[in-house]
């Protein structure tokens, strides 16, 4: 144990001379990414990520393992969600996790030439072993977090389009439009339903104009889920008004049996509204 302390106070003190050497060789003609940065900040901030990697590093030889990547878990979560390296294609990041793999190799070199006593060679292997099982694991987990990280933002950026393609858009008098455009896939019609269910609770919405005219079309579960709507609607006690239905959606309606006989229908957004204002005259 005292051999591996000492291999970890030489990496430790060594960590700025590494972080400086690892930057003053870093290729910078990269067409894109973190490394080809001119910003001092951007710069910066890379330079103390690095040396951060190193004081984290060299604990491998002095902490148990389980707890050594615990600890680590709070960096390789701060590389894999930083922006800059988000921006940075992955193959570049690899690249400079082995360069820096390679550096660490020749500084345990260094360490043995350097003792005034002779190091086993299979305490050598064992000290490099470490290192290249540290590194594998810690490329996976940065990577696998990158992968997370932009795999939610995708998610996210696909709830807002679906969020701003079914806008519920209020009227008056406890009265709302919802139209919706281009096609509908299962995913964007169960987001359709939960949107519009919510928001109907939400604004205090008592009648809903759905407009289909803008739908090129749909699949027969897709149908199936804007009949689920209208259901969902009248459980909550807001009238559905559907307007814009092409021939192809009325004949898929037919085919899976499905009954809008309790529903209003107009064949365009205008009629709905006139028919709408006319009903409640007559209220």
């Amino acid at each position: 144990m005292q051999r591996n302390i000492e291999l970890h106070n030489f990496l430790l003190n060594k960590a700025e001379e590494l972080t400086e050497e690892w930057y003053k060789s870093l290729d910078k003609s990269d067409p894109e990414g973190v490394y080809s940065s001119n910003d001092p900040k951007v710069i910066n901030n890379l330079k103390a990520q690095n040396m951060s990697f190193h004081q984290h590093l060299c604990k491998i030889f002095i902490m148990e393992k389980e707890q050594f990547f615990k600890e680590f878990d709070e960096w390789i979560m701060e590389i894999a969600t930083d922006s800059e390296h988000i921006k940075t294609p992955t193959h570049m990041i690899m690249r400079e996790f082995l360069r820096v793999r390679d550096q660490y190799i020749a500084y345990i070199q260094q360490f043995i030439n350097q003792q005034d006593y002779s190091v086993p060679q299979e305490k050598a292997d064992l000290w490099k072993a470490v290192i290249f099982d540290a590194f594998d694991i810690v490329m996976m987990r940065v990577f696998e977090g990158k992968a997370e990280h932009l795999n939610k933002k995708i998610e996210e950026q696909q709830k807002t389009i679906n969020d701003l393609s079914s806008p519920l858009i209020s009227l008056q008098k406890g009265q709302a439009l919802l139209p919706l455009v281009g096609d509908i896939d299962d995913e964007r019609a169960t987001s359709i339903i939960d949107n519009t269910l919510t928001g109907c609770i939400e604004k205090g919405v008592n009648h809903l104009f759905l407009d289909l005219s803008g739908v090129l079309m749909v699949d027969t579960m897709v149908a199936q889920q804007i009949f689920q709507l209208i259901t969902g609607l009248k459980l909550i006690g807001v009238t559905a008004t559907l307007s814009g239905i092409r021939p192809e959606i009325a004949q898929t309606a037919v085919q899976l049996g499905i009954d809008f006989g309790g529903v209003h229908i107009s064949s365009n957004l205008a009629q709905a509204m006139t028919d709408s204002v006319e009903i409640e005259s007559e209220d």
